[in-house]
């Protein structure tokens, strides 16, 4: 936490928020819902491309309190399959934002070793969207610093059917798919776009809307939410800094009684009550 407090002054909201924080209980790994831009825009009788505009700023100042927190991997929904829907402008637009954003903040990207990884169906994107992505990608794949997942053209339930078929397709690659063969929860975690990293300890949304958007579905089965009713253009450091607060406060049990989450339940219980298929 001490890069944090290189850029806060004694007596401003964001220094008091932090010094508040327990730097030993920080989330590894943090997802948020960013949501409310169109209403934002709305609010100002601005066209929706506006808001989405305005949340780059919100974007900046998360990504870089996140890195200087020393928080590991920070996954931003920032389109959804669904999203598609939406009026081709709009569409366009946001293409056309995020290769601006690409470039502009690339720079700062490598000055402060973060990592930037695209997940989602990326192969049904427009070619320009898609080679922005993985220069990007590329371009900061050496560093060691925050990961960045940057989900778009994302679904939650595309994101477990595709790991599905992906553990189908090995076996079958690897001649081992025959009447054995069974998918368990490990196969399909090794298989997801986020595999091998933590799952999400916190889960923030903006706007104040409660649901989760068919965003990461498999992963934040035990992840704390935090729904804040501030719209995405308007979130800065200090809403973050809130956000862990509460996070914070949480007693994380895992569906066990606390403690750690690598506890394992008792064998000669499960022996006595049996499995659910028994």
């Amino acid at each position: 936490m001490k890069a944090l407090f290189e850029i806060l002054k004694p007596g401003e909201k964001d220094w008091d928020l932090a010094r508040m924080l327990d730097p030993s209980r920080l989330p590894r790994h943090i997802a948020i819902i960013m949501d409310g831009n169109g209403r934002w825009a709305n609010r100002r009788n601005l066209p929706r491309v506006a808001g989405h505009k305005a949340g780059i700023e919100a974007v900046r100042a998360t990504v870089e309190t996140c890195a200087r927190l020393g928080v590991e991997i920070l996954t931003l929904y920032a389109f959804s399959i669904e999203n598609w829907k939406r009026p081709r402008s709009e569409v366009e637009t946001l293409w056309e934002l995020l290769h601006t954003y690409i470039r502009k903040e690339l720079p700062t990207l490598m000055e402060n070793n973060i990592r930037m990884r695209p997940i989602g169906r990326l192969h049904q994107l427009p070619d320009q969207v898609r080679e922005d992505l993985e220069s990007a990608m590329n371009e900061t794949s050496a560093n060691t610093g925050l990961l960045v997942n940057l989900a778009i053209n994302y679904s939650g339930r595309a994101e477990i059917v595709d790991a599905v078929n992906a553990a189908i397709e090995k076996a079958r690659t690897a001649g081992a798919l025959d009447e054995r063969f069974r998918i368990d929860e490990e196969t399909i975690a090794a298989n997801l776009y986020t595999a091998g990293q933590p799952e999400p300890d916190l889960l923030i949304r903006t706007s104040g809307e409660l649901r989760i958007s068919n965003f990461l579905l498999w992963q934040i089965a035990y992840a704390e939410i935090y729904v804040t009713p501030i719209l995405w253009p308007d979130f800065r450091r200090a809403d973050l800094l809130e956000a862990l607060l509460e996070y914070q406060k949480r007693d994380r049990r895992f569906g066990g009684l606390g403690g750690a989450r690598d506890d394992k339940p008792d064998p000669s219980l499960i022996e006595a009550i049996g499995s659910p298929a028994q």
